[in-house]
């Protein structure tokens, strides 16, 4: 993939993954009578944030700041604004995947249980295929030819000057 392309593929998540943090995620309710209540990142940050607010901020870095900031911090890579890739940008990534492991689990529980019903909602496709695409751009930028500037010469990038 051209680096430019790979630089601007990254910047779309900029505008996704806010889509993603408000989509729904799950319709779920107690019994298949009641209707559904939708449940996105956002809402179930706040409705967190009543009861538990250690888990909530717990919740919103996973969720929001960590996808985010890899972004940010990889495009500034991408653009030349940083010299080289920070160290922790590796461990933004992987807390970044670890919601949607959270939220495959709880409807596994929700649905073992038998009272409550659990739909999947069209947010969980859009929320995973953000995570995941942003772990591809970074697994493709780490490529040799990945990490040269979208804006700039196309020579790569060396961390330790001129």
């Amino acid at each position: 993939m051209n680096a430019r392309v790979l630089a601007w593929a990254n910047l779309s998540l900029l505008v996704l993954f806010p889509i993603a943090w408000t989509a729904p995620l799950l319709r779920a309710g107690l019994l298949p009578i009641f209707g559904l209540a939708e449940i996105s990142v956002l809402s179930g940050v706040a409705s967190l944030w009543d009861s538990a607010p250690a888990l909530a901020a717990l919740v919103a870095v996973l969720a929001i700041l960590a996808p985010y900031a890899k972004t940010l911090t990889l495009a500034a890579v991408q653009f030349g604004l940083l010299a080289k890739k920070p160290v922790w940008l590796i461990w933004l990534g992987r807390l970044a995947m670890a919601d949607v492991f959270l939220i495959a689990l709880y409807v596994v529980i929700v649905k073992g249980v038998g009272l409550a019903r659990v739909e999947v909602a069209w947010g969980l496709g859009l929320f995973t295929a953000c995570v995941l695409a942003s772990l591809l751009f970074s697994y493709l930028a780490e490529r040799p030819g990945g990490l040269t500037t979208a804006a700039g010469s196309g020579k790569r990038q060396d961390p330790h000057g001129p």
